[in-house]
Parts: C-alpha cells; structure tokens; sequence
C-alpha cells in the first residue's frame, strides 16, 4: 500500500459527489467526466480517502461520521480560505440561494467565473473545475457552498454550515 501524503481538495469534493448520488450506481469515469478531474486522479483520490478512513474498503461507501468530523474540526485548516478581492461569479457560502434565506448578510461571496451573475468578493474553490462541476449539478453547487461556510463563514455561519452539511450527509440531529 502506498504512504498516505495527505488530503488533497479535490478528495473533498469527490467524496461529496459520491454521498449525493446516494445508491445510484457509479464508475469512476462518471465521477471524473461530471467532476471535471482526470480518472487517474479519481482512483488516486480514493486511495488517499480509503487510507484515512473516509471510504470503506471497495471505495464505494463513504464513511459519513467520519467525513462530517473531517470537515468540521479540520476543513479550516487543511483547506484555509480568505475571502479576496470582488470580482463576478457564482455565489458560494451563505450568499448560495438556499443559504441567503436564513442569512441576512451584507458581505457577498462568489467562485470567480465570467459567466457568473453575481459581484462579491472572491472565494477560491477548492480546485480549479469546481465551477464547472457546481454550475451542472445545483445539489453539488449547494454542497459545496456549505463547505465554504465552514471555510470562511463566522461562527453564526458555521453554524448553519454544519447544520446543512448533516442533512446533506443525511447524519442525524441531535435531540
């Protein structure tokens, strides 16, 4: 087996795609041409994702527990965001339409993206065809505003990230 180097951005992403398409069946070519990431990198991907525990052996089922402790202790720190200068793009983080219903913001943030009909300041993706990949699958796209909630939200959007972020991964809500 090869040495585990470390989460990459894309793993996020890929692991994410997979919980959405729930028990639809899929290959790896599915998630590279819907992803926009070559299929070499989707197997590399999972390798890593099985190495740390985030997939089960046959790099089918994702370990959401696992996924969703992830991504609420260390997305911030393994995959910093600071919300750069304005530019057009698509909304991301609480600016996302689903999420702009129950946050009142001042601040906008969007993927840079010429096509985007939005002016906010810029919030890098996590790799460089997200846009493509959000712009073709709205529950992707929302899944992964929740992420940059977590990334470059306040604590009041934190907040709300996590709560979306275990719907979408279908954990249960504490009573």
């Amino acid at each position: 087996m090869r040495k585990h180097n470390g989460m990459r951005p894309q793993d996020i992403v890929i692991l994410l795609k997979i919980v959405l398409l729930g028990k639809q069946e899929w290959q790896y070519q599915d998630l590279s041409r819907s992803l926009y990431i070559s299929g070499a990198e989707v197997n590399t991907s999972l390798n890593r994702s099985k190495a740390a525990g985030l997939i089960d052996y046959n790099r089918k089922r994702v370990n959401k527990l696992a996924l969703f402790e992830f991504l609420e202790h260390g997305l911030q720190y393994v995959f910093p965001v600071e919300p750069g200068p304005l530019s057009k793009g698509i909304p991301t983080a609480h600016s996302h339409p689903a999420m702009k219903k129950n946050i009142i913001s001042e601040s906008i943030y969007v993927w840079p993206d010429l096509k985007g009909k939005e002016f906010g300041q810029s919030i890098d993706p996590l790799y460089v065809n997200q846009v493509k990949a959000a712009i073709e699958d709205p529950s992707l796209h929302e899944a992964l505003a929740t992420l940059d909630m977590l990334r470059a939200g306040k604590s009041r959007e934190v907040k709300m990230g996590l709560h979306y972020l275990k719907k979408i991964l279908s954990i249960e809500q504490p009573s």
